[in-house]
């Protein structure tokens, strides 16, 4: 079995090496209360609610230890596709009705579907065990995690599919909708399907939990972040653009490449001329 501290490190690392701008996130599904670790903090203790992604905020940004469970999430159609409470399934069809995200009950439930299918039908009877989630920055990770996710820019999110496609294993398999994506394909659905998932941040990220506009993430199996650090950087050898960005500098360039600044080379060099004479 892995080491607690080989996670840890590998989030330090990782962490470093990118220049991210917050930590990766630990999530631990949890089957019981009773696997909250000492010291985490949930809404409900402080009577309160929380959502899932501001519990990510927290922890990537913050450095805290969350706990969520139903009782601790506003977010209620995430408690209900996470299958924390026994609710049908036309209940949680109703309810995003009443939101208007989709044209119309049909559309609502294609989406579900959709939605079902990422998961893995073989998959969704699993999901009743579970009870919540643990989320951690995974440098000091007071568990093993489930999966791992990664918030960065564009560069970030490269370099780190790179490393996880690097000896042509791997791929992320993603399918976007702009819905509850951090939630499920940042930890849910790799957890489920042991496949990398991309994550386009929606509108709830976007409003209450400080996701930037520039931010996308990427949703990982746990047991794969120690493929993305050895492998980091190593697309291309000494090719690779690295972190901070290494791009590439046009070389012989002169002042003709515009033609303000010819001009004003033009005077210079007149001007000069007269110095001389």
């Amino acid at each position: 079995m892995v080491k607690l501290e080989s996670y840890r490190r590998a989030g330090r690392r990782i962490y470093d090496r990118l220049h991210l701008a917050s930590y990766p996130v630990g999530i631990k599904y949890i089957k019981s209360e009773g696997e909250i670790p000492q010291g985490s903090l949930r809404p409900s203790a402080l009577g309160q609610k929380g959502s899932l992604c501001q519990a990510f905020t927290y922890s990537r940004r913050f450095g805290f230890v969350m706990a969520m469970t139903a009782d601790d999430n506003f977010c209620t159609p995430a408690t209900a596709m996470h299958r924390w409470v026994d609710i049908p399934a036309d209940v949680l069809v109703e309810s995003q009705v009443i939101q208007g995200w989709h044209k119309n009950e049909e559309a609502e439930r294609k989406r579900i579907e959709h939605g079902q299918k990422m998961v893995g039908k073989a998959n969704l009877s699993k999901l009743s065990k579970y009870r919540g989630f643990v989320c951690f920055p995974l440098h000091v990770a007071p568990a093993r995690p489930d999966s791992v996710l990664i918030y960065g820019n564009g560069e970030n999110i490269m370099h780190i599919i790179h490393a996880l496609t690097y000896e042509g294993d791997n791929f992320p398999t993603s399918s976007f909708e702009g819905f509850a994506e951090p939630c499920l394909k940042g930890g849910l659905i790799p957890f489920m399907t042991g496949v990398p998932q991309v994550v386009i941040p929606g509108m709830g990220d976007r409003s209450f939990s400080g996701t930037y506009d520039y931010e996308i993430a990427i949703g990982i199996p746990a047991g794969l972040i120690f493929d993305v650090d050895r492998d980091l950087f190593k697309t291309g050898g000494p090719l690779n653009m690295g972190q901070p960005a290494r791009t590439l500098l046009p070389q012989s360039l002169t002042e003709n490449i515009t033609p303000g600044f010819k001009y004003m080379r033009d005077k210079i060099d007149a001007q000069k001329g007269k110095k001389a004479g």
